[in-house]
């Protein structure tokens, strides 16, 4: 494959991976649907952009550049950024903020720090010192399936406000995302559809094709090139 990830898990409460990866030559990848915001920064051709990228509802084949790196902080379902409400920023709106000579770009009226690989929690532990990101504990107690204090309906508008999307939606891509990871590490489609939750084979490869693109036997063929993803618990059926 011509892209490829290193990620590593996070103690902050507002993270949920850090991953970096590089391509040495230029090809064409599968972005799959992700219910997270990621903070990425990009370093290509001399440049550098740092981009705030939203949840994704459905998966595109995007085209990607050789020689290019990029370090991103994925952050955990609940955090959400101050300033600028996630249902904006859904399906590739995504932003780009200034940069500076000095490492740095602009975000909020501030200079700040562009993060690495290594110190990506310093930095978002200054973000939420400096109020510019936030948790709603309503999110990832609906996501473990806490009981809630809220009413339904205020639940529901709590997820939708702080994800961009509903919590429904959310479990789909949670379950193709966990799918589409077993079919990489070799697991039988049928074993898949069981461990998965899919009623059958027709199922897994509609769910597949919308949100992570390409067929389970695609998939499991390792024929094509999928986005960063990595081992989890599948999300709770339904």
């Amino acid at each position: 494959m011509f892209l490829t990830f290193k990620d590593r898990p996070s103690s902050s409460p507002y993270i949920e991976r850090v991953w970096c990866s590089h391509t040495h030559t230029g090809g064409v990848f599968y972005s799959m649907a992700e219910g997270s915001l990621e903070l990425v920064v990009t370093q290509l051709a001399g440049l550098c952009r740092v981009t705030l990228r939203g949840p994704v509802t459905r998966a595109a084949p995007i085209v990607c550049p050789a020689n290019g790196e990029w370090v991103a902080i994925r952050f955990r379902v609940g955090t959400h950024f101050m300033q600028r409400p996630t249902a904006l920023l859904m399906d590739h709106n995504d932003i780009d903020f200034p940069t500076v000579r000095d490492k740095r770009f602009w975000f909020a009226g501030a200079r700040w720090e562009i993060p690495t690989f290594e110190n990506a929690e310093g930095f978002v532990q200054k973000l939420a010192r400096e109020g510019a990101i936030a948790i709603d504990p309503t999110v990832p107690a609906t996501i473990e399936g806490d009981r809630p204090v809220l009413s339904r309906r205020s639940v529901q508008r709590h997820f939708l406000r702080v994800t961009g999307m509903t919590h429904a939606l959310f479990r789909q891509i949670q379950r193709a995302r966990y799918a589409a990871k077993l079919l990489c590490g070799g697991t039988s489609i049928l074993d898949v559809v069981h461990s998965a939750g899919y009623f059958d084979q027709a199922h897994l490869t509609r769910s597949l094709t919308r949100l992570v693109g390409p067929t389970p036997t695609a998939i499991l063929r390792n024929e094509v090139q999928l986005s960063f993803s990595y081992e989890h618990e599948p999300a709770p059926q339904g």
